[in-house]
């Protein structure tokens, strides 16, 4: 057993269990958050270019889980991006140009 004699040492806090919960919870947002960026980014594309991801079963999996999922992830996009857009449509900040 090695036993730190530093005075600072004995100063620092130890994280809590709600501190460790908070920190989890936080990186868990964070990752949520830049899914849904990213699938509203995939819907721009598509609606811009009309480039979407193959969902095709031989190029991904068989599993239809895997497929549902998938979908859902890009319907996620498609919402966001439908809500930002009407959001950004009644705003006066905004402005259409065609």
């Amino acid at each position: 057993m090695v036993v730190c004699s530093h005075p600072l040492t004995s100063q620092i806090p130890l994280p809590s269990a709600i501190d460790l919960i908070v920190s989890q919870l936080g990186r868990l947002a964070h990752y949520t958050f830049d899914a849904v960026l990213f699938s509203a980014f995939l819907a721009g594309v598509r609606r811009s270019t009309g480039l979407t991801p193959s969902i095709k079963p031989e190029s991904m999996t068989e599993s239809p889980n895997v497929k549902s999922w998938i979908e859902n992830y890009l319907w996620v996009g498609e919402t966001i991006m439908d809500q930002s857009v009407a959001l950004m449509g009644s705003s006066g900040y905004f402005e259409r140009k065609r």
